[in-house]
């Protein structure tokens, strides 16, 4: 006698023998019982769950003789007569399946509906299955329409489908519908240790564990892998052989890459990640389990009662559930989307290994270390060190505290000990830098050792990053950091150390320039104000500037990022041969460049070295030539404006100036 795969051999012949379908079971079982039978039945779910199965059943319930051939419409077929061993067997005249997938045109429907107008010849109720009818076409579906709505009366359709979304509506509404659900892993555990003890195989715990994971829901899955796995191991089923077959992730692994994470040992994770590697184990195995132990590390957080209830004679629950107890739950939550999102990232890298510890490696660099971590912010404390120089108020120490408690409420709002802090007495005058809020805290004012009048280095210029003295003379001064030609003669280290001894107690305040709104560049408009970036403030200095800059242009003496830099640096402050120039952009101020504009000034005869700083620009070729390109737009288009034949179209006859369409000569 041949051999019967396990899936068809235990395949339920009843609904007492049906698992994991309770719902649809009891609403079957009581229609059955109080004879409210509907003529078309719609079966949902995916691959394995029973949807044939039940139509069986099904068919069998309507039309069993019971085994003294008087039975009637029951919802425990006897399994005995005619009608039950025929329908097993399939070859029962009144109960006809068709495969829609290989079935699927108009013609082979209509030669099914061609069928219905017969009466049945052996049974009590035809009985038409169709399989997979989601694959039918439109047209097959329109041709049953009818006879699916008003059937003869011992006709009954049942339809099953694992896509009910490509059913139409027209269809469904005309089924009562029953959507099989995927079986837990449990119950699939439980029927898989009934099959196996009535096939006196033996199996190990664990062994069945991970097929009933592997199945995925499916109990027809479960127990062709049951069958694979029995021949593997030469009728046993133990847990090396099944993972080996399996190719799954020995959850040891994942537990000891969890325990890690949770500790924060980054050098176990990497060790951990080599020795899959050296295994041949799936990485994306390994996500996958990984993201399974979160998920019950999850619930378990969430429900404590199960976890303090799990299963003795599980070894993976105990583990699952202490990583639970040991790892918070909002890294637990990360780590779950983490290996989410990592599966999708592995054929991304060129090694699926190292995105496997790209992944892993991903949470500690967000696991704060010791201390809770400071608020992130989106600039770093060397980059608003380096960027534009804020305003500064130099104000005597007498009203510091006045006027810092007026800025604080309009500008930073800190803490209230920034509050006490600020209106401490500072010893000597001083100017602090721009800051991030991280070094602002815990007190906006900080004292700064003031350098003794004797020292041979010259004194730091107001907003440079250098703690120094700040001399003014009026009670409350507001400036912005304009650096003079002090910087380069000598002989003024004297006086500006005596003024800053004399000088009162001054306490410098950053406070945060906002930039001007509706900087964005847009086309203009007829007659459109002079834009932000082409407005400037002249200076002697950035006549000069202009004027070079537009020479070695002209001359093709600078080009690409050189000649960028030489257009939106402004020129402060210039002895006989040094150069101090300002930019508002980092990127700019790259050392090829500022030392190819010092060749080409330096051929051109106007200076041997130049230094370039950052800062708020205010005068530069750039905004200059914006500036002139802008009033010449003006003057182009008012002269079209004023024209008289111009007006008369536009007074006569409706036109209208395409804006930008005009361009000066």
């Amino acid at each position: 006698m041949s051999y019967i795969v396990l899936a068809r051999k235990y395949r339920p012949r009843n609904f007492t023998e049906m698992v994991g379908q309770e719902h649809v079971v009891q609403a079957l079982t009581n229609a059955l019982t109080q004879q409210r039978l509907h003529h078309a039945y719609l079966f949902t779910g995916t691959r394995g769950v029973g949807k044939t199965t039940v139509s069986r059943i099904l068919a069998k319930s309507l039309n069993c003789q019971g085994p003294d051939g008087q039975g009637g419409i029951t919802a425990t077929p006897c399994g005995v007569c005619s009608a039950c061993t025929d329908i097993d067997s399939g070859r029962f005249p009144d109960y006809t399946e068709l495969d829609a997938a290989s079935n699927r045109g108009v013609d082979e429907v209509q030669s099914l509906l061609e069928q219905a107008v017969y009466k049945p010849v052996q049974g009590r109720f035809k009985v038409f299955m169709i399989d997979e009818v989601h694959m039918l076409t439109n047209t097959a579906f329109n041709a049953m329409l009818k006879t699916l709505e008003e059937p003869p009366e011992y006709l009954k359709f049942v339809l099953a489908t694992t896509d009910p979304q490509k059913v139409p509506v027209t269809v469904l509404s005309r089924c009562l519908q029953f959507n099989l659900r995927p079986m837990a892993p449990e119950t699939v555990l439980s029927h898989l240790t009934q099959v196996l003890a009535s096939e006196n195989v033996s199996a190990e715990p664990q062994a069945l564990r991970l097929l009933s994971r592997a199945a995925r829901g499916s109990m027809r899955d479960a127990l062709s892998l049951t069958d694979q796995a029995i021949a593997f191991g030469s009728g046993q089923l133990q847990e090396a052989a099944v993972r080996q077959m399996l190719g799954a992730v020995d959850r040891s692994y994942v537990f000891r890459l969890i325990d890690a994470l949770a500790q924060g040992d980054g050098k176990t994770v990497v060790e951990t990640s080599d020795t899959l590697r050296l295994n041949g184990l799936s990485a994306a195995s390994t996500l996958e389990e990984m993201s399974a132990v979160l998920q019950r590390m999850a619930v378990y957080q969430a429900v404590p009662q199960m976890a303090g209830a799990v299963d003795a004679d599980d070894p993976e629950a105990a583990e699952t559930a202490r990583l639970a107890a040991l790892m918070p739950a909002d890294e637990t939550q990360l780590l779950y989307s983490l290996c989410l999102h990592g599966r999708g990232e592995l054929g991304l890298a060129p090694d699926e290994y190292a995105a496997l510890t790209m992944v892993l490696l991903r949470l500690l660099a967000f696991k704060p270390q010791g201390e809770p971590a400071e608020k992130k912010t989106l600039t770093r404390p060397e980059t608003a060190r380096s960027g534009p120089t804020p305003a500064v108020l130099a104000v005597p120490a007498t009203v510091a505290a006045a006027l810092t408690t007026h800025l604080v409420r309009t500008v930073t709002a800190p803490a209230p000990q920034a509050l006490a802090a600020a209106a401490a007495p500072v010893p000597a005058a001083q100017t602090l830098p721009a800051a991030t809020a991280s070094e602002r805290a815990p007190s906006l004012v900080q004292d700064t050792s003031s350098k003794s009048a004797d020292s041979s280095e010259p004194p730091p210029w107001p907003g440079s990053d250098e703690p120094g003295a700040s001399a003014s003379t009026a009670s409350v001064t507001t400036a912005l950091p304009v650096r003079t030609t002090g910087r380069f003669e000598q002989n003024q280290r004297s006086t500006q150390s005596v003024q800053a001894q004399s000088a009162p107690e001054f306490v410098a305040i950053p406070v945060r320039e906002s930039p001007e709104p509706g900087e964005r560049l847009q086309p203009l408009p007829l007659s459109a104000p002079i834009p932000v970036s082409a407005r400037y403030t002249p200076t002697e200095e950035g006549e000069v500037w202009h004027s070079a800059v537009q020479q070695l242009v002209a001359a093709e003496a600078i080009s690409a990022l050189v000649r960028e830099l030489a257009l939106q640096s402004q020129l402060v402050a210039r002895d006989a041969g040094h150069w101090l120039l300002r930019v508002e952009r980092e990127s700019l101020n790259q050392p090829q460049a500022r030392e190819r504009l010092r060749a080409a000034l330096e051929a051109a005869g106007h200076a041997s070295q130049i230094s370039v700083e950052l800062g708020v620009v205010i005068d530069s070729p750039a905004r200059r030539n914006a500036a002139a390109a802008a009033e010449r737009q003006r003057v182009a288009e008012d002269i079209v404006m004023n024209d008289p034949y111009v007006q008369s179209l536009v007074r006569d006859y409706g036109a209208k100036i395409v804006p930008g369409s005009i361009k000066p000569a």
